[in-house]
Parts: structure tokens; C-alpha cells; sequence
């Protein structure tokens, strides 16, 4: 067959990711607000801090579950993953993003409505040996990363905060949000989501060290 012709090889599909996270950025966000709603999130705060001791303890059964069933309890994956939606949701809304003006509802459950989502697929089966060491050994480069976007190795704020706080102040001035900051933003919360659904032990898909950027996931 005559192959000088031929044109370059296709680009392979990029491989869907079991961890996916989204936000749309409202058109018409307050200039002032995202200064208040450290106060405003007091409330979901107080009942997240509950939510993620919950969470751990769920995660914990998880181990021993996934160790000798090789399966995550359903009812335990919904409520961790409900209480990981809660938490972007409260995120999106404040300075992870601060994407919109609408108060986040007060829910474990998917909320087609509001303009951040977060989803991860259920695993039917996960593996015993990787249980064991995933999500402290395999997991601490990630780690690593994570750290740096959102505490930083200084004393001072993290990446993602730097970028959202610059974001605010450009929305102070401008009332316009920069949106190659948001689409950074955006990637820095979509590695956090992978990695810490591969810590809580909801996938064997090792995160892919890829900044996928914007408000919605790559196309596969």
C-alpha cells in the first residue's frame, strides 16, 4: 500500500477520567460580593467539618470492605461523593473560584441546576494490593503537587488562592473575571478532585499529571 501520502496519524482519544469536575462562570458577577462570603459560607462550613469526619470514618470501612470484598459499599461511595459535591459546590461559590453569586444549596445530592458539578464513576471492583498502598506510597507525589496549589511551601497563600484572589480584586475593579484565571483555577480544582478521590479509595485510575484546564472537562 503506498504510504507517502498518507496523511499524519490520528491524535489518540484522551482516556475519560473516572473524576470529573465542572463550573460555569456567571456573566454577571457582583463586584463586592466575593469580599462577604467568607462570611456567608459560616453555615455550610459548620456542617461540612461534620460532613468530612464522616467522610474519613466512611473511608476507613471502605479500606476493610474493599480489603477482603474487593468492592466500595455503594451506600458509603454516595454519601463520600455527595459530601465531595457539597464541598465543590461551597467552593465554586467562594475562593476556590468564586465561578457564581448563587448560594450553594444545603445537599449530599447532585444539583443539576446550580453551575458546579462533580462526579466520579463507581467502581465495580477494586483491587485488594492497591488498597494497601495507594493512598499514602503511590499517591505522595500527588500529594506533593496538591499541597503547592492549595497551601503553597511558604508562609503565605497557595497557587489557587493567589490566582482567585487576583481574580476578585480584577472583578472589584472591572467587574470582569480574567478568564484565563478562571480556566487555571478550574485546573488546579480538577487535579485536586482526582487526587482526592484516588486518596478516599473511590478509583484505581492513578490522576494523570495533566492540568486540564476551563470550566468543563476535556472531551475524551
Amino acid at each position: 500500500m503506498d504510504t507517502d501520502h498518507a496523511g499524519p496519524a490520528p491524535t489518540p482519544a484522551r482516556p475519560r477520567t473516572p473524576a470529573r469536575l465542572e463550573g460555569a462562570l456567571a456573566p454577571d458577577l457582583s463586584r463586592w460580593l466575593w469580599l462577604v462570603k467568607w462570611l456567608l459560607i459560616i453555615p455550610h462550613a459548620i456542617v461540612l467539618v461534620f460532613l468530612w469526619i464522616g467522610f474519613l470514618l466512611a473511608t476507613i470501612v471502605a479500606f476493610f470492605a474493599i480489603l477482603f470484598t474487593e468492592r466500595y459499599p455503594r451506600a458509603l461511595f454516595d454519601f463520600n461523593l455527595g459530601v465531595m459535591r457539597w464541598t465543590w459546590r461551597v467552593a465554586f461559590y467562594s475562593y476556590n473560584a468564586l465561578g457564581t453569586d448563587r448560594y450553594p444549596p444545603f445537599s449530599l445530592r447532585e444539583e443539576p441546576g446550580y453551575p458546579a458539578h462533580l462526579d466520579v464513576d463507581y467502581p465495580e471492583h477494586l483491587s485488594r494490593g492497591l488498597v494497601l498502598v495507594k493512598w499514602w506510597l503511590l499517591a505522595l507525589p500527588q500529594y506533593l503537587i496538591v499541597v503547592a496549589f492549595t497551601s503553597g511551601f511558604w508562609k503565605g497563600p497557595g497557587l489557587l488562592a493567589a490566582l482567585v484572589f487576583i481574580a476578585g480584586v480584577a472583578l472589584l475593579f472591572t467587574r470582569r473575571y480574567p478568564l484565563g484565571l478562571f480556566a487555571f483555577a478550574m485546573g488546579l480544582n480538577r487535579w485536586t478532585l482526582r487526587v482526592t478521590a484516588y486518596a478516599a479509595l473511590m478509583t484505581d485510575v492513578y490522576p494523570p499529571f495533566r492540568l486540564d484546564q476551563g470550566g468543563a472537562e476535556p472531551a475524551d
